[in-house]
């Protein structure tokens, strides 16, 4: 399972940092932000302020046919 997220770019344990998802889609992180705004990943505000993904969905996401 750490495979799988080392080859997504996330780390295995842990929430995702919007560039660690933006680096597992190859996209960029404003398109992350716009995924979490349309529901497609969930994601908690850190006490600083900053999102945090759900690694469950970025995993889901990732595995989706047709993504």
């Amino acid at each position: 399972m750490r495979e799988e997220h080392e080859a997504a770019g996330c780390r295995p344990h842990g929430p995702a940092h919007p560039q660690e998802v933006a680096q597992a889609f190859r996209v960029d992180p404003k398109t992350v932000r716009l995924w979490a705004q349309e529901g497609r990943l969930r994601w908690v505000r850190t006490l600083g302020g900053h999102r945090r993904y759900f690694k469950a969905d970025v995993q889901r996401l990732l595995t989706e046919p047709g993504r």
